[in-house]
C-alpha cells in the first residue's frame, strides 16, 4: 500500500504551476517514483491566449446533453473573443487537468445550468482526475452566468470554466 498522501500530491502539483509561471515556462512533465507499482505522472501546460479560442469551440459543438446550454454561451461571443474568460472576477477556475462533467453521472440533471443561481460552496461540476471524482464548489453565490466548458471534455490547470455574476 502507497505511503504518499493525494494532499501531498495536490501540493506537488501546485508548485509545478507555480515554477512554471516563475520560470516563463510552457510546459513541465515529471514522474515521481513512490514505489514499485506506485507513481505519479504530472504534465502541466500554460496556455496564454489559446485557452480561449480553445475552449469556445467545444461550447459551439456541444453534445446533445449539453444542447441546453448552447444558445446562451453562443449570445455573447464577442464578449468572449474581447476579454479573456480566465481574469473575469466571476470566473470558475480548474484548480487540476483533468476531465470535466457537468453531471453527477451520464443521463442526470447537470449542476448548473446557465441561468442557475448557485450559493457558495455549492457543487457546480465534477473534474475527473486520477480516477477521483473532486467535486468543485462554487467560490461565490450568484448566477451562472457561462459555461466555458462542455460536458467529458480535458481541461487544463487554471482553465476557465464558467462565469459566476
Amino acid at each position: 500500500m502507497s505511503k504518499h498522501s493525494p494532499d501531498a500530491d495536490v501540493a506537488f502539483i501546485q508548485a509545478l504551476a507555480e515554477l512554471l509561471n516563475k520560470n516563463d515556462l510552457t510546459e513541465l512533465s515529471v514522474k515521481r517514483e513512490y514505489g514499485e507499482d506506485d507513481s505519479l505522472e504530472v504534465r502541466v501546460v500554460k496556455q496564454a491566449n489559446i485557452v480561449t479560442t480553445t475552449m469556445a469551440a467545444p461550447m459551439m459543438a456541444a453534445a446533445p446533453m449539453a444542447a441546453a446550454h448552447a444558445p446562451a454561451p453562443m449570445a455573447a461571443p464577442a464578449a468572449a473573443l474581447s476579454e479573456d474568460p480566465a481574469q473575469h472576477p466571476g470566473a470558475v477556475t480548474s484548480p487540476m487537468v483533468g476531465t470535466v462533467y457537468l453531471a453527477a453521472e451520464p443521463g442526470a440533471a447537470p449542476f448548473a445550468t446557465v441561468g442557475t443561481t448557485v450559493t457558495e460552496g455549492q457543487t457546480v461540476l465534477i473534474i475527473e482526475a486520477m480516477k477521483t471524482m473532486n467535486h468543485i464548489p462554487a467560490p461565490k453565490s450568484g448566477v451562472v452566468k457561462r459555461i466555458l466548458v462542455a460536458d467529458g471534455n480535458p481541461v487544463e490547470f487554471g482553465a476557465p470554466l464558467m462565469i459566476i455574476e
